[in-house]
Protein backbone atom coordinates (compact mmCIF):
# COMPACT_ATOMS: atom_id res chain seq x y z
CA UNK A 1 0.00 0.00 0.00
CA UNK A 2 1.28 3.74 -0.92
CA UNK A 3 2.21 5.76 2.07
CA UNK A 4 -0.42 8.28 2.93
CA UNK A 5 1.70 10.97 2.56
CA UNK A 6 5.21 11.45 0.53
CA UNK A 7 7.01 14.28 -0.02
CA UNK A 8 10.25 14.06 -2.15
CA UNK A 9 13.48 16.71 -2.63
CA UNK A 10 10.82 19.42 -2.28
CA UNK A 11 11.64 23.03 -3.03
CA UNK A 12 10.32 26.39 -2.38
CA UNK A 13 12.27 29.86 -2.55
CA UNK A 14 10.56 33.39 -1.39
CA UNK A 15 12.40 36.32 -0.24
CA UNK A 16 15.70 35.02 1.37
CA UNK A 17 14.09 32.04 2.69
CA UNK A 18 15.16 28.54 0.89
CA UNK A 19 12.91 25.07 1.32
CA UNK A 20 15.73 22.76 -0.08
CA UNK A 21 15.01 19.10 -0.83
CA UNK A 22 12.83 18.23 2.12
CA UNK A 23 11.54 14.76 1.79
CA UNK A 24 9.62 12.55 4.21
CA UNK A 25 6.96 9.65 3.97
CA UNK A 26 3.97 9.14 6.54
CA UNK A 27 2.24 5.61 6.38
CA UNK A 28 -1.43 4.83 7.16
CA UNK A 29 -1.32 4.05 11.10
CA UNK A 30 0.87 6.31 12.74
CA UNK A 31 1.55 9.87 13.82
CA UNK A 32 4.58 12.00 13.06
CA UNK A 33 5.73 14.98 14.82
CA UNK A 34 7.26 17.93 12.62
CA UNK A 35 9.76 19.81 15.00
CA UNK A 36 11.76 22.72 14.03
CA UNK A 37 12.55 26.22 16.02
CA UNK A 38 10.29 29.05 14.27
CA UNK A 39 10.99 30.09 10.50
CA UNK A 40 12.57 26.50 9.88
CA UNK A 41 10.10 25.18 7.22
CA UNK A 42 7.54 23.77 8.89
CA UNK A 43 4.55 26.13 7.74
CA UNK A 44 5.95 26.77 4.73
CA UNK A 45 5.87 22.40 3.69
CA UNK A 46 2.46 21.99 5.01
CA UNK A 47 1.21 24.75 2.97
CA UNK A 48 2.86 23.17 0.25
CA UNK A 49 1.11 19.91 0.56
CA UNK A 50 -2.16 22.05 0.85
CA UNK A 51 -1.38 23.21 -2.27
CA UNK A 52 -1.93 26.67 -0.33
CA UNK A 53 1.58 27.66 -1.71
CA UNK A 54 3.27 26.66 -5.15
CA UNK A 55 5.91 24.37 -5.13
CA UNK A 56 9.28 24.96 -6.93
CA UNK A 57 9.91 21.81 -7.92
CA UNK A 58 9.42 18.48 -6.49
CA UNK A 59 7.01 15.78 -5.71
CA UNK A 60 3.86 15.98 -2.92
CA UNK A 61 1.60 12.24 -3.34
CA UNK A 62 -1.11 11.74 -0.79
CA UNK A 63 -3.19 8.71 -0.57
CA UNK A 64 -0.75 7.60 -3.56
CA UNK A 65 -2.09 10.50 -5.69
CA UNK A 66 -0.18 13.73 -6.68
CA UNK A 67 -1.26 16.50 -4.80
CA UNK A 68 -2.05 18.37 -8.09
CA UNK A 69 -3.32 16.48 -10.41
CA UNK A 70 -6.06 14.88 -7.62
CA UNK A 71 -6.59 18.20 -5.64
CA UNK A 72 -10.01 18.16 -5.36
CA UNK A 73 -10.50 14.32 -4.54
CA UNK A 74 -7.36 13.94 -1.78
CA UNK A 75 -8.40 17.33 0.15
CA UNK A 76 -12.05 14.92 0.56
CA UNK A 77 -9.83 12.84 2.25
CA UNK A 78 -8.05 15.28 4.44
CA UNK A 79 -8.88 17.26 8.00
CA UNK A 80 -6.33 20.12 8.14
CA UNK A 81 -6.25 21.70 11.99
CA UNK A 82 -5.25 25.30 11.79
CA UNK A 83 -3.23 26.78 14.66
CA UNK A 84 -5.68 30.14 14.22
CA UNK A 85 -9.65 29.88 13.84
CA UNK A 86 -10.50 29.56 10.41
CA UNK A 87 -14.38 29.75 10.40
CA UNK A 88 -16.80 32.22 10.73
CA UNK A 89 -16.99 33.73 13.78
CA UNK A 90 -20.62 35.05 13.57
CA UNK A 91 -21.95 31.68 13.17
CA UNK A 92 -22.71 29.39 15.65
CA UNK A 93 -21.02 25.90 15.63
CA UNK A 94 -24.62 24.48 14.23
CA UNK A 95 -24.57 27.29 11.40
CA UNK A 96 -21.08 26.46 10.46
CA UNK A 97 -21.20 23.53 10.09
CA UNK A 98 -24.15 23.33 7.29
CA UNK A 99 -21.70 25.53 5.62
CA UNK A 100 -18.59 23.43 5.61
CA UNK A 101 -20.78 19.94 5.43
CA UNK A 102 -21.94 21.02 1.36
CA UNK A 103 -18.26 20.83 0.95
CA UNK A 104 -18.06 16.87 1.59
CA UNK A 105 -19.63 14.45 -0.19
CA UNK A 106 -18.62 11.71 2.45
CA UNK A 107 -20.50 13.89 5.17
CA UNK A 108 -22.49 12.14 7.92
CA UNK A 109 -24.63 14.00 9.95
CA UNK A 110 -24.52 11.54 12.72
CA UNK A 111 -21.18 11.22 13.25
CA UNK A 112 -20.87 14.81 13.68
CA UNK A 113 -23.70 14.80 16.09
CA UNK A 114 -21.94 12.06 18.13
CA UNK A 115 -18.46 14.13 18.23
CA UNK A 116 -20.47 17.33 19.56
CA UNK A 117 -21.64 15.46 22.47
CA UNK A 118 -17.98 13.36 22.83
CA UNK A 119 -15.88 16.60 22.59
CA UNK A 120 -18.83 19.24 24.95
CA UNK A 121 -19.22 20.88 22.59
CA UNK A 122 -22.50 23.21 22.38
CA UNK A 123 -24.39 23.33 19.00
CA UNK A 124 -25.72 26.97 19.48
CA UNK A 125 -22.72 28.45 20.44
CA UNK A 126 -21.19 31.19 18.41
CA UNK A 127 -17.61 30.48 16.92
CA UNK A 128 -16.06 33.65 18.77
CA UNK A 129 -18.02 32.00 22.27
CA UNK A 130 -15.87 29.37 22.08
CA UNK A 131 -12.44 28.63 23.48
CA UNK A 132 -9.42 28.19 22.01
CA UNK A 133 -9.31 24.30 22.91
CA UNK A 134 -13.45 24.13 21.82
CA UNK A 135 -12.10 25.48 18.07
CA UNK A 136 -9.73 22.87 18.19
CA UNK A 137 -12.03 20.39 18.76
CA UNK A 138 -14.67 21.26 16.24
CA UNK A 139 -11.85 21.43 13.97
CA UNK A 140 -11.14 17.86 14.51
CA UNK A 141 -15.32 17.10 14.94
CA UNK A 142 -15.35 18.72 11.16
CA UNK A 143 -12.59 16.31 9.82
CA UNK A 144 -13.45 13.25 11.24
CA UNK A 145 -17.28 13.87 10.15
CA UNK A 146 -16.23 13.86 6.60
CA UNK A 147 -14.42 10.44 7.16
CA UNK A 148 -11.27 12.35 6.75
CA UNK A 149 -8.51 9.89 6.95
CA UNK A 150 -4.90 12.43 6.85
CA UNK A 151 -4.93 14.92 9.64
CA UNK A 152 -2.44 17.87 9.38
CA UNK A 153 -1.91 19.51 12.34
CA UNK A 154 -0.57 23.06 12.45
CA UNK A 155 0.42 23.92 15.80
CA UNK A 156 -2.75 22.89 17.34
CA UNK A 157 -2.05 22.73 21.04
CA UNK A 158 -0.19 26.16 21.08
CA UNK A 159 -1.58 28.39 23.66
CA UNK A 160 -3.71 25.68 25.52
CA UNK A 161 -3.36 24.78 28.87
CA UNK A 162 -2.07 21.64 30.16
CA UNK A 163 -5.46 19.98 31.05
CA UNK A 164 -6.54 20.43 27.43
CA UNK A 165 -3.72 19.80 25.51
CA UNK A 166 -4.00 16.40 27.50
CA UNK A 167 -7.40 15.92 26.07
CA UNK A 168 -6.58 17.00 22.92
CA UNK A 169 -3.68 14.34 22.54
CA UNK A 170 -5.95 11.83 24.24
CA UNK A 171 -8.63 12.58 20.79
CA UNK A 172 -5.84 11.70 18.66
CA UNK A 173 -4.20 8.78 20.29
CA UNK A 174 -7.56 7.68 20.37
CA UNK A 175 -8.07 8.43 16.52
CA UNK A 176 -4.70 6.84 14.94
CA UNK A 177 -6.05 3.47 16.38
CA UNK A 178 -7.68 2.89 13.21
CA UNK A 179 -5.01 1.79 11.38
CA UNK A 180 -6.03 3.63 8.29
CA UNK A 181 -5.42 7.01 9.25
CA UNK A 182 -2.05 9.24 9.43
CA UNK A 183 -1.39 12.59 11.40
CA UNK A 184 1.21 14.45 10.55
CA UNK A 185 1.03 16.93 13.73
CA UNK A 186 3.83 20.18 13.70
CA UNK A 187 4.23 21.64 16.88
CA UNK A 188 6.88 23.37 18.81
CA UNK A 189 5.94 21.98 22.25
CA UNK A 190 8.28 18.48 21.89
CA UNK A 191 6.63 17.27 25.31
CA UNK A 192 3.67 16.39 23.22
CA UNK A 193 5.04 14.46 20.68
CA UNK A 194 6.91 12.32 23.61
CA UNK A 195 3.17 11.17 24.57
CA UNK A 196 1.79 10.71 21.19
CA UNK A 197 3.95 10.21 18.53
CA UNK A 198 5.34 7.30 16.18
CA UNK A 199 8.14 9.57 14.52
CA UNK A 200 9.67 12.53 14.62
CA UNK A 201 10.72 14.72 11.64
CA UNK A 202 12.82 17.82 12.25
CA UNK A 203 13.27 20.33 10.24
CA UNK A 204 16.10 23.52 10.18
CA UNK A 205 16.49 26.42 7.67
CA UNK A 206 14.69 24.79 5.27
CA UNK A 207 16.22 21.25 5.26
CA UNK A 208 15.41 17.66 6.85
CA UNK A 209 17.77 17.23 9.70
CA UNK A 210 16.60 13.80 10.81
CA UNK A 211 13.10 11.72 10.13
CA UNK A 212 13.00 8.84 12.42
CA UNK A 213 11.09 6.78 14.77
CA UNK A 214 10.95 8.40 18.69
CA UNK A 215 11.76 5.45 20.23
CA UNK A 216 14.98 5.43 17.83
CA UNK A 217 15.76 8.70 19.03
CA UNK A 218 14.94 8.55 22.48
CA UNK A 219 16.36 4.60 23.11
CA UNK A 220 19.69 5.47 21.40
CA UNK A 221 20.95 9.06 21.75
CA UNK A 222 22.85 10.86 24.92
CA UNK A 223 23.10 13.55 26.48
CA UNK A 224 26.69 13.39 27.81
CA UNK A 225 28.35 15.93 30.71
CA UNK A 226 31.59 16.04 31.89
CA UNK A 227 35.13 18.02 32.89
CA UNK A 228 36.98 20.25 29.94
CA UNK A 229 39.98 17.24 30.67
CA UNK A 230 37.79 15.15 28.70
CA UNK A 231 36.73 17.35 26.17
CA UNK A 232 39.25 16.26 23.22
CA UNK A 233 39.54 17.08 19.40
CA UNK A 234 38.17 13.67 18.95
CA UNK A 235 35.22 13.91 20.96
CA UNK A 236 34.29 17.37 20.14
CA UNK A 237 34.35 15.12 15.97
CA UNK A 238 31.54 12.33 17.34
CA UNK A 239 29.16 14.91 19.10
CA UNK A 240 26.11 16.97 17.34
CA UNK A 241 26.21 19.85 19.35
CA UNK A 242 27.91 20.72 22.40
CA UNK A 243 27.89 23.49 25.36
CA UNK A 244 30.69 24.75 27.10
CA UNK A 245 31.02 26.31 30.39
CA UNK A 246 34.13 26.93 32.41
CA UNK A 247 33.20 23.77 34.69
CA UNK A 248 33.03 21.33 31.68
CA UNK A 249 30.44 20.73 28.72
CA UNK A 250 27.17 18.83 27.63
CA UNK A 251 26.88 17.47 24.30
CA UNK A 252 24.49 14.99 21.99
CA UNK A 253 25.48 11.66 20.88
CA UNK A 254 23.99 9.64 18.74
CA UNK A 255 24.83 6.51 20.33
CA UNK A 256 24.83 6.55 24.04
CA UNK A 257 26.20 3.06 24.23
CA UNK A 258 29.44 3.64 22.42
CA UNK A 259 29.76 6.95 23.93
CA UNK A 260 29.97 5.40 27.07
CA UNK A 261 32.19 2.63 26.05
CA UNK A 262 34.41 5.04 24.98
CA UNK A 263 34.87 7.45 27.90
CA UNK A 264 33.12 5.11 30.69
CA UNK A 265 34.12 6.45 34.44
CA UNK A 266 34.71 9.76 33.08
CA UNK A 267 31.57 11.06 31.86
CA UNK A 268 27.70 11.22 32.85
CA UNK A 269 24.86 10.05 30.05
CA UNK A 270 21.55 10.81 30.10
CA UNK A 271 18.42 10.01 28.48
CA UNK A 272 17.41 13.01 26.21
CA UNK A 273 14.36 14.81 25.63
CA UNK A 274 12.82 15.54 21.90
CA UNK A 275 13.81 19.02 22.83
CA UNK A 276 17.28 18.36 23.56
CA UNK A 277 17.78 16.66 20.64
CA UNK A 278 16.12 19.21 18.62
CA UNK A 279 18.15 22.36 20.57
CA UNK A 280 21.70 20.53 20.54
CA UNK A 281 20.83 19.86 16.24
CA UNK A 282 19.85 23.39 15.48
CA UNK A 283 22.42 25.04 17.67
CA UNK A 284 25.20 23.47 15.89
CA UNK A 285 29.06 21.94 17.25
Amino acid sequence: MAPILEVKNLNKSFGDFFLNEVSFTLDRGYIMGFIGPNGAGKSTTIKLIMNLLKKDSGEIRIFGMDHLKKEREIKERIGFVYDENCFYEELTVSEMKRVVSAFYKNWDDSQFCKYLKEFNLPAKKKIKQLSKGMKMKFALAIALSHQAELLIMDEPTSGLDPVVRNELLDILAWIIQDENKGILFSTHITSDLEKIADYITLIDKGRIILSRTKDELLDNYGIVKGGRDVLTSGLEKNVIGIRESKFGFEALVDDRRKADKIFKGQILIEKPSLEEIMLYYTRGK
